[in-house]
């Protein structure tokens, strides 16, 4: 008997005007996301992913300490809010947030909760870029909780978040820890990356052989207007297809359904973890 998940994720374009207190930004990307969270509870969505920082706009493209305000414990508030949805539907949830550990020291971390509102735990961002329009050095410190992977009553999840994809190294770890789902997490724009949105987490869904669960706001932020943000969030499979991809410009939910038996059939014919020589490696973890 297939052991079926129904994986959802949403995007969104975040409304704000930058004049705006911190708490009014927060709130209307909270307005945008609620009503989508709760279609896809009423869709029968069984782990829902939210986008990059979702209750916010992607301000890396600043250097102004004013969006430090965003950040807040986790679990704090806006995990807290969330608990109430995920227990609501039934639902667990991949909840991405600006977190703050302590004065200084903050995060872009994912919570992830169980559909009975249990707080599992969180990833931290791990890889941080700092480049024209990505000024993340500036509001991230790099994740220091390695690869977890969170068992919810559907599936193992695991998370990466947007410029980890780039990165093999901890998609490998995801499936070495045992994720079955991989979500990411991501604020990217069109240009000379986005031909890689569509190869680089198949290829780590087909390495590693696990579904990926990946999402993409859509639009343009004022007044730092780094490009578009071209959505197309999708959900793929452990053979690399396609189950489920969403527009590149519209707010909506992605919905497809994740087969987790898939994941030891394609396992026992693309015998990749067995054929692993990580003891011809070392170069690797030489800096």
């Amino acid at each position: 008997m297939a052991r079926n998940v129904t994986v959802g994720l949403i995007q969104c374009a975040t409304p704000f005007d930058p004049a705006w207190p911190v708490a009014q930004v927060q709130k209307a990307g909270l307005d945008v996301h609620l009503p989508l969270i709760e279609e896809a509870g009423k869709k029968g969505v069984q782990i829902l992913g939210l986008q990059e920082i979702f209750n916010g706009p992607y301000f890396c493209p600043s250097q102004d300490t004013k969006w430090y305000d965003c950040a807040e414990p986790c679990p704090g508030p806006t995990v807290e809010l969330m608990q109430t949805y995920a227990k609501k539907f039934q639902m667990a949830m991949v909840v991405p947030i600006y977190e703050k550990e302590q004065p200084g020291v903050l995060y872009n971390t994912a919570a992830v909760l169980d559909n009975d509102g249990t707080y599992l735990g969180k990833y931290r961002k791990h890889h941080i870029p700092h480049t024209n329009g990505f000024w993340e050095k500036f509001f991230f410190k790099p994740g220091n909780g390695g690869f977890p992977v969170f068992q919810t009553r559907f599936a193992k999840v695991g998370v990466y978040i947007c410029y980890d994809r780039h990165f093999p190294e901890g998609a490998r770890a995801l499936g070495l820890n045992g994720a079955e789902i991989v979500f990411n997490p991501s604020a990217t724009v069109a240009g000379l990356s986005q031909y890689l949105w569509k190869l680089e987490q198949p290829a780590h869904a087909v390495a590693n052989g696990y579904f990926v669960a990946a999402s993409n706001r859509v639009g343009t932020e004022a007044p730092w207007n780094i490009g578009k943000f071209y959505g197309t969030s999708y959900i793929v499979d452990p053979r690399g297809k396609f189950l489920a991809t969403a527009s590149e410009d519209k707010d909506e939910l992605v919905v497809a359904t994740c087969d987790l038996d898939q994941i030891e059939e394609v396992r026992k014919t693309w015998q990749f973890f067995r054929d692993r020589r990580p003891e011809a490696y070392d170069d690797l973890t030489r800096g």
